[in-house]
């Protein structure tokens, strides 16, 4: 697994050892990433089901000041730690051991706000949408944040405020889904 372009280009990332842990292939990594292009902005990223932390770092990379990248398995926290220390660019990565609703919940009070969200859940969890609607009601998401969501199911956000469909493409069991959020 390797970082695709970017200052970090080419740096290979270790896994998670086991098989908990599903990283996003390097083709749909490849396609997400030029799916996103058109609407990177910089700002700061957040990659809520980190894993290896491969799309937070990919993301800063690419130009993104910050990446928080959070998981809940200490394997994979240790993981994301021996990765983010081979970028040489520590301070821009904030790394967190925690569920996604608890960190949600942190970063709220902390008032952190995002430019680009990755949600890859464990796919037999189904809590994409409620996950949205937490950081919009939250008021965690900058006006124009991108959503990145990677689950193997159909999701229908068309209820949300503020929130638009950019694109969608299925990989074999993958489905990737950009969102724009238009802000309150």
């Amino acid at each position: 697994m390797k970082v695709v372009s970017g200052a970090f280009g080419g740096l290979n990332l270790k896994p998670v050892p086991g098989k908990n842990t599903r990283p996003t292939s390097g083709k749909v990594k490849e396609a997400m990433f030029s799916m996103i292009t058109p609407y990177f902005n910089g700002g700061i990223a957040l990659d809520l089901f980190a894993g290896t932390g491969s799309l937070g770092i990919e993301a800063v990379s690419r130009g993104y000041e910050k990446a928080y990248l959070v998981d809940k398995a200490y394997k994979a926290i240790n993981v994301i730690h021996e990765n983010v220390e081979k970028t040489h660019h520590e301070e821009q990565f904030v790394v967190v051991k925690s569920s996604a609703t608890e960190a949600l919940k942190s970063f709220a009070e902390q008032s952190v706000k995002f430019d680009l969200v990755f949600l890859d859940p464990p796919y037999r969890m189904k809590i994409t949408e409620n996950l949205i609607k937490d950081m919009i009601s939250n008021q965690q998401l900058n006006e124009g944040a991108v959503i990145v969501d990677e689950t193997d199911y159909e999701v229908d956000l068309s209820e949300m405020d503020n929130l638009s469909l950019i694109k969608k493409k299925d990989y074999k069991d993958t489905m990737v889904a950009l969102y724009q959020y238009g802000g309150n």
